[in-house]
């Protein structure tokens, strides 16, 4: 137990030390030399740590608006929460982890689906749903362990190959997959972009004025749209500011570090993809046959940045919009609050997707429908997990942690008779 518990912990929910140990891997079975490997694997686990800070300065730059907008809420319920649900089930959720990577090897190893799924802390929150998921199916032990694992497993394996169609249109080859539970929004993003968009314009494409040519910079535009982001709460919401803090300088800062998260962010992609890529297909030659590895959506902002960003905008707007309209009406009975990081990651990985079936305008579109889906689906999700992570879905779900949270529930309720 104890060695499982250690291959959990510090390889497979420690991406730099994962990914390097497959570029090491990768690199050894095409015979490179001592040097060549030694250098692959830390170039790759150093990528993946730049990526983390970048995404980490993205987070907790976004953050404050998230609790701006949580603090409206008034009561939230005590103890259905990631923290408090791990305390009572994590082992549950390791053996899962362990028992789904071993399945979902061998689903790429026998079977047409090719998948690798690498996205490190991924690797843990699928199980995490969809246990939490089991439980409130009232499914307990081996039971539940093996539920678990079989659901990770399979969304591992399936989800990245029903997006590879839209993800080789972005990448325009087939090198790598998306492994990230943007799935159904991407999905949705490309149908709606290839029906009404059009490719001959895209978001790459904007014309901008000389004197504003500063735009077509992803950091600068980033840290101009946090900085009227929080401009616009703060004098909304003043509880975001601490007592004596100027809205206008906390938005700079914010906005500043925001833009330096990106610059952080795109640059560990480089530098994974100069690696990883490269390496990883030893173990596509020798171990698992034509396989193609799955990574985390910032490995598709380098190709695509504008479509990133609108993406992120219309996601705010329409969710926002959407959820004030919710909460207004008490559709869901429960408060929901602004999804800030799943619109900017998650619908912004959608538009790059509906980028690539429909330019700028597929983009747009294709967000803007996603975003709408994106808002009920966290309603229901939050509703269906309420005995156990419901706190948790409002603020990180709307994205495949619903839909197939309240998918595999619904399994769960069906085999608890049987279990």
């Amino acid at each position: 137990m104890e060695l499982m518990n250690f291959i959990i912990n510090s390889i497979f929910r420690n991406p730099p030390v994962l990914l390097g140990l497959i570029a090491a891997l990768g690199l050894a079975l095409q015979k490179k030399p001592f040097g060549t490997i030694v250098k692959g694997a830390l170039m790759t686990a150093f990528g993946m740590v730049i990526l983390n800070t970048g995404v980490s300065m993205l987070v907790q730059s976004i953050l404050p608006i998230n609790t701006a907008f949580q603090s409206l809420n008034g009561t939230v319920a005590e103890g259905l929460n990631d923290a408090t649900f791990t305390a009572s089930f994590g082992g549950d959720i390791g053996m899962a982890m362990f028992i789904g990577m071993i399945l979902h090897l061998l689903i790429a190893r026998f079977t047409p689906v090719k998948t690798i799924f690498l996205t490190g802390h991924m690797l843990w929150w699928f199980p995490f749903i969809f246990v939490a998921a089991g439980v409130e199916g009232g499914l307990r032990g081996m039971p539940l362990i093996l539920f678990g694992a079989i659901c990770s497993a399979l969304y591992w394996s399936l989800m990245p190959w029903a997006l590879k169609k839209y993800t080789f249109a972005v990448t325009q080859d087939n090198s790598f997959l998306l492994g990230h539970p943007t799935g159904y929004l991407g999905l949705i993003s490309g149908f709606v972009a290839s029906k009404v968009g059009n490719k001959e314009k895209s978001t790459e494409d904007i014309q901008i004025p000389k004197a504003l040519s500063f735009f077509r910079e992803i950091s600068i535009t980033g840290c101009l749209v946090i900085f009227v982001m929080f401009v616009i709460v703060g004098l909304t919401i003043p509880t975001m500011l601490a007592e004596g803090e100027n809205v206008v300088v906390v938005a700079i800062a914010q906005g500043l570090n925001y833009g330096a998260g990106l610059i952080l962010l795109l640059q560990g992609v480089r530098m994974l993809i100069s690696q990883i890529v490269p390496a990883f297909k030893g173990i596509s030659e020798k171990v698992v046959p034509n396989a193609i590895p799955a990574y985390d959506c910032p490995m598709l902002f380098t190709y695509k940045p504008n479509a990133v960003l609108i993406g992120f905008v219309v996601a705010m707007i329409t969710s926002t919009v959407l959820i004030l309209i919710c909460n207004a009406t008490q559709v869901f009975g429960i408060m929901l609050v602004p999804l800030v990081i799943t619109s900017f990651f998650e619908c912004g990985t959608a538009a790059i997707l509906g980028e690539g079936q429909g330019g700028l305008r597929g983009a747009v579109i294709g967000t803007f429908v996603a975003a709408a889906v994106m808002v009920v689906m966290v309603g229901f999700s939050a509703l269906a997990y309420s005995h156990t992570i419901a706190n948790w879905m409002l603020i990180n779900a709307g994205n495949d942690f619903s839909l197939f949270g309240m998918l595999a529930k619904a399994v769960a309720s069906l085999l608890s008779g049987i279990f």
